[in-house]
């Protein structure tokens, strides 16, 4: 039985990865080739992703997401709000922690601002964030708020903090939204959400309030970090992206040097997810023995699939990507820059494997009524469009993230009011899917390296902000689609498949 799943989620990885190595092996016998040592460390990094990230789905799938479901059933049975609340913020925040996509992202803040924003403070900052929104979201299943009003009020605040925010914060402050809502906390904040609210007697509220959790919970990443930058009020920040570092004939020797502190870095993060288990199991789930150590090998694969999915990372794989980026965007035709964008970000969002987890999950609550096949397609050409606004915004310098996010938010959260509920908190969660660990490695790497090569390009301002603009376009996409859904639910569609606009 183990077997399978690991064989399945050793498929899902390869699929993730593939695409963007074919595409790095084709650019490198074409525009932009590569030293020999960087693309054998490039191809060793992606293999290390590959089997790390089948291990860790694996890890999630058999000790994250029981625990997360465990968790959401203790806290349901509670009765009490106060449980509810600082059970969420404890949660939230040890599970952000370990987060690798935020660790991947606050690696690349700490490393373009030489240390100025240093990794311990954005990942600290952002958990804080997202334990307070974590616990604030489960409140609004207990006392049935609905979701489109939450999202309003969150919105209306994060645009009034963003009046304070600095330009380069403002960048990292969304990207951190999308980073750390990843290939960890998705699962568990959706195991979560469907222990609590599956505990509530209506069963049409407990089917939309399945989904919207990890929305409301993104958005404490944002509002952190700008108050941080409000607070801290820091000078403007200068960075570089050193893609000369790169160059070194060494081939296995980064792999063997990052091992090391990126197992240190999981293992402090698994920790406290560890101890809350041990704790619970003895006070409230009471598991048997053989279902306690199926948990335990769980966390354990996670552990091990982490440490080479960052190591993997680090060591090869996302120097790449600043590398191409930065050769396309130093060719005399620019338009290649967008075009490759386009073709990046469509081929990360078919790969990403949470997506597919997401679009089986709709296709399954809507009976089979919204095919998997047209959302995933929403979602690519929406994702391939926002990677390639993004090359734009660093070509034009007068273009700015606001000018993108502000309008696009402002629609989103219009559209809430129209589209089918169930469909606002599909949208709105997917925005965290698809923003997975390609986005948060290989793409967000193509955009320093071409923001750098740039004459007034910024690394921090533009090279930042793309993961936001990948987290943004689902949002807009699927909400549509739900608009299509909802005029076809007249012919009486949509009400015989479960959906009620």
């Amino acid at each position: 039985m183990h077997l399978n799943v690991l064989s399945q989620k050793l498929k899902e990885a390869l699929f993730s990865v593939l695409p963007i190595t074919a595409i790095v092996v084709l650019l490198n016998f074409t525009i932009t080739p590569l030293e020999i040592p960087v693309l054998l460390r490039f191809l060793i990094g992606a293999l290390l992703i590959v089997l790390g990230l089948a291990l860790f789905l694996f890890g999630v799938e058999i000790g994250i997401d029981p625990i997360g479901h465990l968790m959401g059933g203790v806290l349901a049975k509670s009765n009490r709000i106060w449980m509810v609340g600082a059970g969420g913020v404890l949660l939230g925040f040890f599970i952000s922690v370990a987060e690798p996509d935020l660790h991947i992202l606050a690696g690349q803040v700490d490393f373009v601002t030489s240390g100025v924003i240093t990794k311990t403070t954005i990942v600290v900052i952002v958990s804080v964030g997202i334990a307070v929104m974590l616990s604030l979201g489960l409140v609004r299943i207990v006392y049935n708020v609905p979701l489109y009003k939450v999202l309003t009020a969150l919105y209306l605040i994060i645009f009034a903090l963003s009046l304070f925010t600095s330009p380069e914060f403002l960048a990292i402050s969304f990207d951190a939204s999308g980073a750390t809502t990843g290939a960890l906390t998705v699962p568990f904040i959706l195991a979560l959400s469907m222990g609590v609210s599956a505990l509530k007697k209506d069963s049409k509220a407990s089917e939309k309030d399945s989904f919207g959790l990890v929305a409301i919970t993104s958005t404490g990443a944002i509002i952190s970090v700008m108050v941080m930058s409000i607070l801290l009020k820091t000078d403007r920040i200068s960075a570089n992206l050193e893609t000369g570092v790169t160059r070194s004939p060494e081939i296995l020797a980064p792999f063997a040097q990052k091992l090391p502190s990126m197992a240190y870095e999981i293992l402090i993060a698994l920790y406290p997810i560890l101890i809350l288990f041990l704790v619970f199991q003895e006070l409230s789930f009471h598991l048997s023995k053989k279902a306690r150590r199926k948990i335990l090998m769980g966390l354990l694969y996670s552990f091990i699939g982490l440490s080479l999915f960052l190591t993997g990372v680090n060591a090869g794989f996302m120097d790449v990507g600043g590398i191409i980026g930065n050769h396309i965007a130093s060719l005399d035709n620019k338009a290649f820059l967008v075009i490759i964008g386009f073709i990046l970000g469509l081929s990360t969002i078919l790969a990403e494997p949470a997506v597919y987890v997401l679009t089986s999950q709709i296709e399954a609550v809507t009976s089979g009524y919204v095919k998997r096949k047209i959302v995933l397609s929403a979602l690519s050409v929406g994702v391939g469009v926002a990677v390639a606004l993004s090359m734009v915004r660093i070509l034009v310098p007068g273009l700015k993230l606001w000018h993108y996010l502000l309008p696009g938010y402002v629609a989103s959260v219009a559209m809430a009011y129209i589209v089918p509920k169930l469909f606002v908190g599909i949208a709105f969660d997917s925005g965290g899917v698809a923003s997975g660990p390609m986005t948060a490695t290989f793409i967000l790497a193509y955009a320093q390296g071409a923001a750098e090569a740039i004459a007034g390009a910024d690394v921090l301002i533009d090279g930042f902000g793309i993961i936001s603009m990948v987290a943004m376009t689902p949002l807009i996409a699927l909400q549509i689609l739900g608009l299509i859904y909802k005029r076809k639910s007249r012919k009486g569609g949509l009400e015989e498949n479960g959906i009620h606009p």
